[in-house]
């Protein structure tokens, strides 16, 4: 196999949940292709004990407990070694810039990144001041670590490399992709629990499907997430097909 595209590194105690990325579907098929490798890096390799500790009680009091700065050196380092000593290097974190399409295309442009999953209450600060390039949050919820995060960003990057998709233009059609989101979709049959699909849908006039769908895009996120839609950036022809269509046309 060819040197992969896209080398990607990951520092995690449970480096076997990235079996998924890895085993299966999109990402799994690019990464056979040699579109991406992946790194692992457990930080316990790197402890100062034979009960691989990774952790300490945090300074201040409190629950829980802090990843250690100098073990999440020793492992970067490490992982550094694997994917490259220009990696940059990408924490998942509640306090990060909320990940979206746009930082996921930004992203995408780096040939190397090393993704740090944390656990516990976090990791000791100093190490993310002055190892950590960018820090990302996927959504204001709490998750059990940085893992499935760092996943799903991965995945993210992953379909936007040429030749990982079937279909050339996929990505280019999904949702967030030039600030709106999807439009409906419909497959066989054409009548399901009495729903018709759209007689658009089934005139074979491509110009009439297009504009249907650019409309559809429009609204549902004019109704759903308005406040990814730019007013200002609409041209007229989308201010005319969200006056001509309505949502359940």
């Amino acid at each position: 196999m060819t040197e992969a595209r896209r080398r990607y590194g990951a520092i995690t105690l449970f480096p076997e949940m990235f079996d998924s990325l890895t085993g299966w579907g999109i990402t799994g098929r690019a990464h056979d292709q040699g579109l991406w490798g992946l790194s692992l890096t457990n930080p316990r390799d790197f402890a100062d004990d034979r009960h691989g500790t990774v952790d300490d009680r945090p300074y201040g009091g409190g629950p829980g407990m802090v990843m250690q700065a100098a073990v999440m050196d020793r492992a970067l380092e490490a992982s550094r070694q694997l994917v490259g000593a220009s990696a940059k290097v990408v924490a998942l974190t509640p306090q990060g810039r909320v990940f979206s399409d746009s930082l996921a295309r930004e992203l995408v442009s780096e040939t190397a990144l090393i993704f740090v999953a944390g656990r516990y209450e976090g990791i000791d600060e100093r190490f993310l001041e002055a190892s950590v390039d960018v820090e990302i949050s996927v959504g204001d919820f709490v998750v059990s670590g940085g893992e499935l995060p760092a996943m799903v960003v991965m995945d993210a990057l992953i379909r936007l490399l040429p030749g990982a998709l079937g279909h050339g233009g996929s990505a280019e059609e999904d949702s967030f992709v030039n600030g709106v989101l999807d439009w409906p979709h419909y497959t066989r049959p054409e009548t399901y629990r009495g729903v018709e699909v759209p007689a658009v849908l089934l005139s074979g006039d491509h110009g009439a499907i297009s504009r249907w769908r650019r409309a559809q895009a429009l609204r549902r996120t004019l109704d759903r997430r308005p406040d990814l839609l730019c007013w200002q950036g609409l041209s007229e022809e989308d201010r005319r097909l969200l006056s001509e269509w309505k949502l359940d046309d």
